[in-house]
């Protein structure tokens, strides 16, 4: 039997940027657990196969056409969510686009600018509509809900081609510390999941150069990059009713490397 504080039956956990890679980890995990799922991506195709395979879980599960940087999209997507879902116990704020460019005197404006929408604003974005909808529950008798924020290394060791990706994880590790003590009275928690070197579409252009490989994983002490589904697991502990009294947690998922 199953630890009765894991099982997350009936659990409506909402990923953006659900449709491949980490976010596609939680998604899996929160499904393989009994948890109900929504995903949220700008790619139709990608959707539709990342909602396939969600559905061999047997849960409710649902995936959306959702552009974060843009207001009136995340509150008519989220409403969409509440519709058919009910409610949104855990909301993953996983959306974002990679950095990588020029020096920083060199970053065109519009790059900055872009950067700052998807990664930064399409989190306020997003968690603000979900703390609204999980403060007006709990104010009605049914309190708690989970905010969670993927940021990165890059919020603490320095990222010299990608200052405003950075940036934006920097600045998400800090709104979180803010939600975490704005919103534990309604037994709200709020955490940031910091990745390390993650084989997803993201790194691919990395990890299919040898120097880069050659020079980095040997730094990484269990001599192995991470996988999505290494986020599974910590996903269903954060939606579960054992993580109740958690909040504010950085979530440092390496593989060892920053200690190193």
């Amino acid at each position: 039997m199953a630890f009765a504080p894991f099982d997350i039956t009936g659990k409506v956990a909402l990923v953006t940027g659900g449709n491949g890679g980490i976010g596609l980890g939680f998604a899996k995990g929160i499904a393989a657990a009994g948890g109900n799922v929504v995903i949220w991506g700008t790619n139709e195709s990608k959707n539709a196969a990342a909602l396939a395979e969600l559905e061999t879980f047997g849960t409710q599960v649902a995936a959306m056409q959702c552009d974060v940087s843009d207001s009136e999209q995340v509150e008519s997507c989220f409403d969409s969510v509440l519709a058919d879902f009910g409610r949104v116990d855990g909301c993953f704020a996983n959306a974002g686009i990679p950095g990588g460019g020029p020096h920083f005197d060199e970053l065109p404006e519009e790059d900055w600018r872009r950067m700052m929408s998807v990664n930064l604003d399409g989190v306020y974005y997003t968690f603000k509509t979900a703390a609204s909808h999980m403060r007006t529950r709990a104010e009605a008798g049914d309190p708690g809900g989970r905010l969670v924020g993927t940021t990165s290394l890059s919020a603490w060791s320095g990222a010299p081609r990608s200052v405003h990706y950075a940036s934006t994880k920097g600045a998400m590790n800090s709104m979180i510390r803010s939600l975490a003590v704005g919103y534990a009275r309604w037994s709200i928690t709020a955490h940031t999941i910091m990745p390390g070197w993650i084989d997803t579409a993201m790194t691919e252009g990395s990890f299919n150069n040898d120097r880069f490989v050659d020079n980095v994983l040997k730094r990484v002490p269990m001599r192995r990059w991470g996988v999505p589904e290494d986020f599974s697991g910590l996903a269903v502990y954060i939606m579960s009713d054992a993580s109740s009294y958690h909040t504010g947690e950085n979530f440092l998922i390496d593989g060892g490397y920053w200690l190193f």
